[in-house]
């Protein structure tokens, strides 16, 4: 018999580095208390075929892979009863889940323009030069077609939005007692988001921009952006271009820089590619100009298994695919790199040249400059 197919969702810039594949939904652990022996257990046929029942009634299409993610994912949430979970875990658990399922819903009428984070401090006034460096950059972003995504408060926020202005901005809130109302710029608007938790405001920022432009701030912003880098770092985020800007004659980044070389670097606790995870740019103009060629002949990349699959926005010269075989065998376990088409398994952005190989999991700073050096490709 025939299964259904899943019907197609629409195409988003960013796409899961390493998504699972059909078949491979994530095993039940096996270390939880046991249940209770009169108790009917959710993995009993009965209870699967009827959340199957339910699944078909608000228009799914049991034995699809969407399908059987949804089904996963509400005998996970039955089995929060015979685990006997608590009214506090119980209200974390739900409330995650609403918030994401909410903010994916927004950001999913707006698939197709390219987005940028913006991370910074609320406390920077108006008349400083990085609020308006933040301006110019987000200002220059838009310009360019991009949407902006930042905090909804003040500071870098407000000026992340003014730059594009509402029409072109996210707001993604958080619930904070000294912070209580949005930006004037963003108040109001359908694409402004509260959220009760860091970790799923967070999750948003990142899982729905295809850059990050970082600002001055403090703890939170730093929070930030060693979250992002070490999502790129260990291979759990596909990569993005990441900048460092700020007004004109100041020396945050430097000097965040130094430090990151100094005390970090020179104790071997990050790799010597890790510092080219980030980008220190010299003015606004250049951080939205790096941001822009990082996408000039890339598009987005993803894993076939152990495969890196790097999507491009055309083919490249054959040579040149030689060529870069050669200066990055270090990221190579086997074989070589090919110029090719879709995989099987790909179910997105078909019609798109492919560069692949096996690769070795691993120095995600030299996979950031193999995509540099893939941008200086002319069309094969």
């Amino acid at each position: 018999m025939s299964t259904p197919s899943d019907p197609q969702p629409p195409q988003h810039n960013r796409q899961e580095l390493d998504p699972p594949s059909p078949g491979e939904v994530v095993a039940t652990p096996i270390a939880a208390p046991p249940e209770r022996p009169a108790q009917r257990r959710v993995d009993d046929p009965g209870v699967q075929k009827r959340l199957d029942e339910l699944i078909r009634d608000v228009g799914g299409e049991p034995g699809t892979f969407n399908a059987t993610l949804i089904r996963e994912l509400l005998s996970a949430s039955l089995k929060l009863i015979p685990d006997g979970r608590d009214t506090g875990e119980l209200k974390l658990v739900t409330t995650a889940v609403k918030e994401l399922r909410y903010a994916f819903r927004v950001f999913g009428q707006y698939t197709q323009p390219h987005k940028v984070s913006i991370f910074g401090s609320a406390r920077t006034k108006v008349d400083h030069e990085d609020y308006a460096a933040t301006v110019e950059f987000s200002k220059m972003m838009a310009d360019a077609g991009w949407m902006v995504i930042t905090g909804a408060g003040g500071g870098i926020m407000q000026a992340g939005h003014v730059g594009p202005g509402r029409e072109k901005s996210f707001g993604v809130a958080i619930r904070l007692p000294f912070e209580t109302t949005a930006n004037e710029v963003i108040a109001g608007d359908e694409k402004l988001i509260h959220f009760r938790y860091f970790f799923t405001r967070k999750l948003m920022f990142l899982s729905q921009a295809e850059a990050v432009a970082l600002f001055p701030g403090g703890f939170g912003t730093m929070d930030e952006a060693f979250e992002v880098l070490t999502l790129i770092q260990t291979g759990k985020s596909s990569m993005i271009p990441v900048v460092c800007c700020e007004g004109r004659g100041h020396t945050y980044w430097a000097e965040f820089d130094e430090w990151v070389r100094k005390s970090l670097l020179s104790r071997g606790l990050v790799s010597p590619e890790d510092p080219g995870l980030y980008y220190l740019a010299k003015d606004p103009h250049d951080a939205a100009t790096h941001i822009l060629r990082f996408y000039r002949v890339y598009h987005s990349s993803r894993y076939v298994g152990d495969d890196l699959v790097i999507r491009l926005n055309h083919r490249i010269r054959d040579e040149d695919v030689a060529k870069l075989e050669s200066e990055f065998k270090g990221l190579i376990r086997s074989g070589g790199i090919t110029q090719r088409g879709p995989y099987p398994a790909e179910d997105d952005h078909r019609t798109l040249p492919r560069l692949a190989f096996t690769h070795t999991r691993s120095k995600f700073g030299q996979v950031r400059r193999l995509i540099e050096r893939i941008n200086e490709c002319e069309p094969g």
